[in-house]
């Protein structure tokens, strides 16, 4: 029911659309609705009030207010109906019956429930989520699985096969373990892979995914289970392999998994994760996850709440310690040492006021008889706790995320331009885009670890979310209870059914299985307002003539190419918001897309065709235009002035008055062009986008010289990469430390590069990701540099090319570098930088986080030998290295 995740905005904005719109309602209803409108406005407070306690524990007092949910979804149902006058008029007058009798009962809409406080973004976890949940209580258990799998001397087995299978509790960390133990041994096999099953598994899918990891290239779209497990088994035949197979749920399916690993004569270690003990068992070597102590339990708690290593928030612990340490241990004895519990729990604590009786509120609330019982009806008290205290537009977004499968890997921008179709999203602050507020909404949901952040390949962005199966089950049956969305997969989830409801909200169809369900299901879908359609069930797309109040639809990675009527009627969905189809194999758009007037978001990236239809640009609202390298835009897309991303721009000879009208799209805040040769309007047009936060220019031509030197970029810049699309003659002077804060990636090309310039750089406060590109030899620029203390306090990934030797790290530079490449290194000046013992002294030893270096040298004059000597110094710097 809609009212309970937090649409009471959206109702209000839709009874004001039936005031002006043209029903040609009787008198009745229209005061009626103004009636509702201001009633709506007052008593939105209690209802929230009321929608944070579960229903189990509302008094029964204040029952009448949630019966207002039901008679309000009735409006909801009917707002699109032809013939609506009669049943809104006797809603109307049924609502505004219970109205009167609520002023009766409680006199200016107060309500006395549980726990209400105000809730803020703590954004410590932010940055250290990852950090956190696998530095606590892991290391033991790692090293412990680690001697069940290597033999004496920590050495891989030569001929021996090892399969150690993780069974445990869900939310007990076996996937975190499992990570642990593939991320430090690793390296000391030929290839390894990490791969999920889940509870409906994809085997297609997994071996591709096996395949990908262990770095065996295929053209796998012509092959078949059976072919892929032979790819696989040859491939690996000769080779010790390490592979994690995590979250096995059914035995005859690791079964099948097995078939694709084979005994060999050089060795092998498989890791597999389980719930279930008898698959841990049979599969072999089962090792018992156990939960953590309390002494780790508590480190957990305090680190997510006061921090870790901050000395003022070391400080602050020590300080509340006393306090609050029976009511924490309290708390702790409920989570029965399960991090997930745990993690849960502090980020809901975290929010609150560092007070003991606050805290002993939340012990009290979350139930009694949980300590020293590990179950899952436990678990899911304490996690259906933390849900209803979410606020009541963050369950929504939270609920959404039932429309995608276990284990799956959700985009962050993908899922909030979602949110933002469906109106979850409602923009309070001038100056504030929705994507920036769905953006803080996806922060908060993973400071409150309601969902769990993925980052990018450099583990430097969150790129997206997944969620986990314990928090999965319950927003699954929640949203099953409230008809907020049903699945359709092998087994119907339509959370306990066995056939759809009678009218569908948000439907999922995540494989094939269910064409006959899907037929009945069709029937009910004239109420949808999203339907996502996975791979795996492509052919069910539901005929579109359906949909007609559609807001949201996704047909990402769907093989459309052979299913042309499946878009037959998109023009007739007016209400359409989201439209995804992204690498679908369509060969062209219909023109009209132009009935598409409220359309926020188009996603055609990655298919077949050249040039979107000219009627794109009648598209006013659109704020997410996502195509690629080889489609070009129409004329006209100027006209698109609420555009905030733009990616993938194809600017040829035929399409290059584009560009001027680029500087019309002053809303831009994430632009990706790609040019056949640098345009010198392109700088004026730049300077006019002042919201901008990531920009790329790529070039098929040569680089252009100088070409944005007279660029300022905004304040706000986070991502910028030009290197492929024009030098910089020397550094720009907008790069300044103090005010390029948010600045993150950056990825330039500069002919001259000095000293100073790259001390500079160095103070770039929030820069993780650097590739630097430098002319310095063509133009006789022979000195080398150094990378002082202090500099580069937050880069993780540095690229370094055409520099000369040698650059030195001294101690406390790039503190938390992992890796490090250097491309065409001149070795000219390397003569005599080697020590006697033969090692490099490039301070590779200084930089305490390194993890993996590469370096590409070129000889250019010096003798063979002195080349040899250079690269035998540099392994020797390298195996010195702790890590």
């Amino acid at each position: 029911m809609e009212i309970v995740t937090g649409a009471i905005p959206s109702l209000l904005d839709k009874l004001g659309e039936l005031l002006v719109g043209e029903y040609n309602l009787q008198n009745e209803v229209k005061g009626g609705i103004i009636f509702l409108q201001d009633e709506l406005k007052s008593m939105q407070g209690a209802l929230e009030k009321i929608l944070r306690t579960p229903a189990d524990k509302i008094d029964n007092q204040d029952k009448i207010w949630a019966s207002f949910k039901e008679a309000i979804d009735r409006i909801l149902e009917w707002l699109w109906q032809p013939m609506i006058r009669r049943k809104i008029a006797t809603e109307i007058r049924e609502i505004k019956s219970r109205v009167i009798e609520v002023h009766k009962r409680r006199r200016m809409y107060e309500v006395s429930l549980g726990v209400d406080k105000p809730v803020t973004v703590d954004p410590r976890l932010f940055a250290q989520y990852t950090e956190v949940k696998e530095l606590v209580g892991i290391d033991e258990a790692r090293d412990e699985l680690i001697n069940k799998i290597l033999i004496e001397g920590n050495e891989v087995p030569l001929k021996q096969g090892r399969i150690v299978s993780i069974v445990g509790f869900g939310g007990l960390g076996k996937t975190t373990l499992a990570n642990a133990v593939y991320k430090k041994i690793r390296a000391q096999f030929d290839c390894y892979a990490f791969v999920s099953v889940s509870q409906i598994p994809d085997l297609k899918k997994l071996y591709k995914g096996l395949l990908y990891d262990l770095g065996k290239s295929i053209n796998e779209e012509t092959l078949d289970e059976r072919r892929l497990i032979e790819v696989l088994r040859e491939f690996l035949e000769d080779k010790r392999y390490f592979v994690v197979v995590d979250d096995v749920w059914d035995l005859s399916v690791w079964k099948m998994i097995r078939c694709a690993l084979p005994d060999n004569d050089v060795g092998y270690t498989i890791i597999t994760t389980t719930r279930i003990s008898h698959v841990a068992e049979q599969a072999g070597g089962a090792y018992n996850m156990k939960p953590l102590s309390l002494n780790n339990s508590r480190k957990l708690l305090y680190r997510r709440i006061f921090g870790n290593g901050n000395k003022e928030n070391n400080e602050e612990e020590e300080k509340c310690h006393d306090e609050l340490a029976e009511v924490s241990d309290r708390i702790l004895n409920k989570c029965t040492g399960v991090p997930l519990a745990i993690i849960t729990m502090a980020s809901l604590l975290a929010c609150k006021a560092r007070d003991k009786m606050e805290w002993y509120d939340v012990c009290n609330s979350i139930g009694t008889g949980l300590e020293n019982n590990l179950d899952v009806e436990n678990m899911r008290k304490i996690l259906s706790f933390s849900y209803y205290e979410l606020p009541c537009h963050l369950r929504a977004c939270l609920l959404y995320l039932s429309m995608f499968s276990e284990d799956y890997e959700i985009k962050k921008d993908r899922l909030i331009r979602m949110w933002i179709g469906e109106g979850f999203i409602q923009c309070e602050k001038a100056g504030k885009s929705l994507f920036e507020l769905g953006e803080s909404y996806f922060n908060e949901l993973i400071n409150r670890s309601m969902i769990q952040p993925v980052y990018d390949f450099d583990d430097i962005i969150i790129q997206g979310c997944r969620v986990h199966d314990m928090v999965l089950d319950l927003i699954r049956s929640l949203s099953s209870e409230e008809n907020f969305v049903t699945v359709l997969s092998n087994v119907l989830s339509n959370m306990g059914g066995t056939s759809p409801p009678n009218t569908i909200r948000r439907l999922s169809l995540q494989n094939g299985q269910e064409s006959h369900v899907m037929a009945q299901a069709t029937w009910s879908l004239q109420h949808a307002r999203s339907v996502v359609v996975f791979p795996a069930a492509a052919f069910l797309v539901p005929p579109l003539d359906y949909c007609r109040v559609l807001r949201v639809l996704d047909l990402e990675d769907c093989n459309l190419s052979q299913a042309n009527s499946s878009l037959k009627y998109l023009g007739n969905i007016h209400h359409l918001r989201y439209l995804g189809l992204h690498q679908t194999g369509i060969s062209q758009l219909s023109e009209e897309m132009e009935n598409l007037h409220l359309l926020q978001t188009l996603d055609v990236s990655r298919n077949k065709f050249l040039m979107l239809p000219s009627s794109v640009v009648q598209l006013r609202k659109l704020m997410c235009l996502y195509i690629d390298g080889f489609i070009t835009a129409p004329d006209g897309i100027g006209n698109l002035t609420c555009l905030e991303q733009l990616l993938g721009l194809c600017i040829d000879p035929c399409t290059r008055n584009v560009i001027e009208e680029l500087g019309q799209l002053t809303e831009l805040r994430q632009l990706s062009i790609d040019l056949d040769e640098w345009n010198d309007k392109l700088l004026e047009c730049l300077c006019k986008l002042q919201k901008m936060q990531e920009l790329a220019i790529g070039s098929r031509g040569q680089r252009s010289i100088g070409g944005l030197d007279a660029w300022v970029a905004p304040r706000h810049l986070r991502v910028l990469d030009t290197r492929n699309s024009c030098w910089f003659s020397t550094l720009p002077a907008w790069v300044n430390p103090s005010l390029l804060l948010d600045l993150t990636n950056l990825k330039i090309a500069m002919r001259e590069l000095h000293q100073v310039d790259l001390e500079i750089l160095g103070r770039l406060p929030a820069l993780h990701y650097l590739d630097l590109l430098v002319d310095n030899k063509n133009l006789s620029i022979l000195a080398g540099f150094v990378v002082g203390a202090g500099a580069f306090p937050c880069l993780v990934n540095c690229y370094f090319t055409n520099f000369v030797w040698p650059v030195v790290f001294q101690h406390g530079a790039m503190p938390r570098l992992r890796g490090l490449e250097f491309w065409w290194f001149y070795l000219r000046e390397v003569r005599g930088i080697a020590c006697n013992d033969g090692s490099l002294d490039l301070g590779l030893g200084n930089l305490p986080a390194l993890q993996n270096i590469y370096v590409d040298m070129q000889r250019d004059g010096a003798s063979k030998e002195e080349a040899e000597q250079a690269k035998a110094a540099l392994r020797h710097a390298a195996e010195m290295h702790p890590n």
